[in-house]
Parts: structure tokens; sequence; C-alpha cells
């Protein structure tokens, strides 16, 4: 089975295990959109190569091995999906299928050349950390903009959900990583929360769009 194809599981194991979630045959089948049986024969393969350790009916683990290969396949992805905006000029919304085809190649000298002309970035153009070299990633613990109220001024450092819709969206109403908000108000019914940023004021946010802001307090 192509390497492309392995590593791509592996990446799904890596950030289903972020999530703090235990990661089965079946969750792993749903996020792949494959059957249970394609997802055992997987396994069994990415356990002979001593990336993931697996036993039946228990939860499948990465191994210290595998968790740095996938860390690294990540970092390949971000640090592309960097290199495409502020080098190449694409939209943070153009980038991820791009470096989805470019994670798997095995240049590294290409990688470390992107690092050194970005100056070694440690998020990409969605706020998420960048691997190291060695695996290892800064995580800031950063909160959904729904969690907070009234009153509260807020900085976007991160979207969790890097769709291409919710990206366009944000574009549409020119917000980016960086920028403030003011919650002037939260409606009762719905968590819809009016908010000001920016030369806009009073411009409704719904509760689907800002769980899946990542913000600091300012």
């Amino acid at each position: 089975m192509p390497t492309q194809t392995k590593e791509n599981y592996l990446k799904a194991i890596y950030f289903l295990q972020l999530k703090n979630q235990e990661v089965s045959i079946t969750e792993l089948g749903k996020v792949m959109d494959v059957s249970k049986p394609t997802v055992n024969n997987m396994i069994k393969k990415l356990t002979n190569i001593g990336w993931v350790k697996y036993i039946k009916y228990k939860p499948i683990t990465l191994t210290s091995k595998g968790k740095k290969q996938a860390a690294l396949i990540v970092r390949k992805h971000r640090l592309t999906e960097m290199f495409l905006e502020k080098i190449m000029g694409f939209g943070w919304e153009e980038v991820h299928s791009i470096a989805e085809e470019m994670e798997h190649l095995k240049t590294e000298k290409l990688f470390d050349r992107m690092d050194e002309l970005l100056g070694y970035p440690t998020t990409d153009p969605h706020g998420s950390p960048i691997p190291n070299k060695d695996g290892l990633a800064n995580r800031e613990h950063y909160k959904i903009m729904s969690s907070y109220k009234v009153g509260d001024s807020l900085q976007l450092r991160a979207v969790g959900d890097s769709s291409v819709e919710l990206l366009k969206f944000l574009n549409e109403k020119e917000i980016k990583l960086g920028t403030l908000f003011f919650i002037a108000k939260i409606e009762s019914f719905d968590k819809t929360m009016i908010v000001d940023y920016g030369k806009y004021k009073r411009v409704a946010m719904s509760y689907e769009v800002c769980k899946r802001l990542l913000v600091e307090e300012m």
C-alpha cells in the first residue's frame, strides 16, 4: 500500500489523540471513511512498521516513533501552508489542499529551506503550532470565543476549523489572526455574539462561528 496512505492514517491517529480521544477502530474508520476491516488491515501494517501499538478491543496508541513521524508530516504540511501564504501570496483558505499533497515529499532540504526563508515560524496561517525537527510543538491553550462574556476584549489567535467555508466567511467579514474583538452583547436565545472590531460596530457573530475561533483575553 502506498506510503501516502499509511501517513494519512498515522496523521489521523495523531490528531484524534491530540483531542484526548481514545482512538478505536470504529472512530478511525469514520475519520478515514473506510470499513472496519480496511482499518484493521492498515493497523497491522502500521504496527509492523513500529508506528502504533494495538491490542484487540483496546484503544490504538502511537509509539514514540509513530508520534515523531506524525509530527514531522504535520510540520511539512504547516510549513508548506505558511510558505504558500507568506512567500507565494496564496490566501489562507487556499493552502490546505496543496499542503496535503506536499506533506508526503521526502526531500527534507526543501522544508528546511522553507523554514529558513520564513524565519523559523512557530505557527501556520491558521494559528496552529508547527512542530520542530524533533517533532515537538509549543501548544498554546487558547479558549473558544463562545466561552467569553459581555464586556470582554479578545484577540483572535487561531481557528479551530480551517475549512474553506469558514475561512471565506472570515475573509468576507475582514477578520484575520490578530483581529481584536469587544463583546458588546450576547443574545440569550441562540448565543449569537454582537461584537465590535476594527472599523465595524455591532456585528452579529453566530454561536457556530464563535465556537470555532480561538482567542486570547486582552
